[in-house]
């Protein structure tokens, strides 16, 4: 669920566009020779370009990637790798909706590939956190995995933006999409990654944060045929019956508003000891995400204060709807339940998946969210195939920590090691720490290291 933390580059990403990529005289390098001929299968547009190097380190101020897009999702010191020459693939899907702006394409269901000179086999796949873009998750997941020797792909799942439950024709629909734009673009990966290297991958590994968290609960459960793992971090919980977003962000709103107390916040999944990152959330996240996610699965709740689209400024696009603050899931038509049921999660996942998540979640609660996709996965006889960690004293967003750096650690590092440890266990059947908290250290250097036990 992630959104922006900087308010004028929250608003400025959403509706801002990219400059179209100029001519790539350096298609003709030789670590790129015939690379020019490799195609996206479906894709309604492709540009191949060649770099030296993939890393947003150089790809930053080009249009081969969007800092935008990423602020605020990493703490201020993290380290990533550089100097990773390839090619990479801009393009998109056959869609019919228009609020992704990169590239002044005006065009949604945007991906990125991006392919390694020295490849070691494998292929990890992601769609954007929140309503971000394609260019999201490139120095939090890209840069790594692309040093490792991965190929990377990302969509921007089929919408974006406070706008993206515009799309679609009934609820749901809009998520529904950012399910199948994933699992397209796996596809299409895989086959441009044989194209490229003359095999198909070895490996390929779904993840993702928050909502792409979710897109990676998701794929396990309904595709794993063509997944060998993934990682989930945070990723956001959906069931009709509850919990979900509707089960406690109203409270949330309903605080705001001075209609609920801390008490109710508790009752409602809210963790204790997260009071101090309440205020925040109320500016940047608990309204809009409520009445943006009530648009886009009933929208007939409130129609004059429908979500995003109610207002034109920033203030407006943040600004609660007054309604929220009384919305009552557990009484919505069934037709509310069954919009949320076609996305819904159930724990059947079918190949091995580590979960992360921060204790101090204070947008999803981890008692609302995590623990309990960790009973429904043991509830449909899959814990062997899954590990789960608590990162303490982590949040929603990384970038807090910068902010509250005695209170705070960031989970990036952790994540990292998580992903290690499910390619080892994938590859070398070397089975992870079991499932447990992973303690804050008291001295350190919190913002590039952790270790799972």
């Amino acid at each position: 669920m992630h959104l922006r933390r900087t308010l004028p580059l929250l608003f400025a990403v959403l509706l801002s566009t990219t400059a179209a990529p100029a001519s790539a005289a350096a298609d003709t390098e030789p670590h790129c020779a015939g690379w020019d001929r490799l195609h996206v299968s479906g894709a309604g547009r492709q540009q191949i370009s060649c770099h030296d190097d993939l890393t947003t380190s150089a790809l930053a101020g080009t249009p081969y990637t969007d800092s935008a897009d990423w602020a605020s999702l990493t703490a201020k010191g993290t380290k990533n790798p550089t100097g990773v020459p390839g090619t990479q693939i801009d393009g998109y899907f056959p869609d019919t909706s228009h609020l992704n702006t990169t590239h002044g394409w005006n065009h949604d269901a945007q991906f990125v590939i991006r392919l390694p000179d020295r490849w070691n086999g494998g292929l990890v796949v992601t769609g954007a956190p929140g309503v971000r873009k394609q260019y999201s998750l490139d120095p939090l997941i890209s840069d790594r995995v692309l040093a490792q020797g991965y190929a990377f792909a990302s969509t921007d799942k089929g919408n974006s933006g406070p706008d993206f439950y515009t799309d679609g024709t009934r609820p749901g629909d809009a998520i529904a999409e950012w399910n199948r734009r994933t699992t397209e673009l796996t596809r299409a990966a895989r086959s441009v990654v044989k194209q490229a290297y003359g095999h198909a991958p070895r490996r390929t590994y779904m993840t993702g944060i928050s909502n792409g968290g979710y897109l990676t609960r998701w794929q396990l459960e309904n595709h794993p045929e063509l997944y060998d793992g993934g990682v989930d971090w945070e990723g956001a919980l959906w069931t009709p019956d509850g919990p979900n977003l509707f089960t406690y962000l109203p409270t949330a709103v309903a605080r705001q508003a001075g209609r609920a107390t801390d008490a109710d916040m508790y009752a409602a999944g809210f963790t204790p000891g997260t009071e101090f990152l309440w205020p925040y959330h109320e500016t940047v996240y608990f309204s809009l995400t409520q009445k943006v996610y009530r648009a886009e699965f009933d929208p007939a709740y409130d129609t004059d204060c429908p979500g995003a689209s109610a207002g034109s400024t920033t203030a407006e696009i943040l600004a609660p709807c007054a309604s929220d603050a009384t919305y009552d899931y557990a009484t919505r038509p069934e037709s509310v339940h069954r919009a949320i049921d076609r996305i819904s999660l159930t724990g059947k996942i079918g190949k091995p998946m580590i979960t992360l998540h921060g204790s101090l979640d204070a947008l999803l609660p981890i008692a609302t969210d995590s623990d309990e996709y960790t009973r429904m996965i043991a509830d449909q006889h899959r814990s062997r195939l899954h590990r789960y960690y608590t990162v303490v004293s982590g949040t929603h967003v990384d970038s807090l920590y910068d902010t509250y750096p005695d209170r705070l650690r960031p989970i990036l590092p952790c994540y990292r090691t998580a992903f290690d440890a499910l390619t080892s266990w994938v590859e070398h059947h070397d089975a992870p720490p079991a499932s447990g908290s992973i303690a804050r250290p008291s001295s350190g250097d919190l913002v590039n290291t952790c270790s799972l036990n």
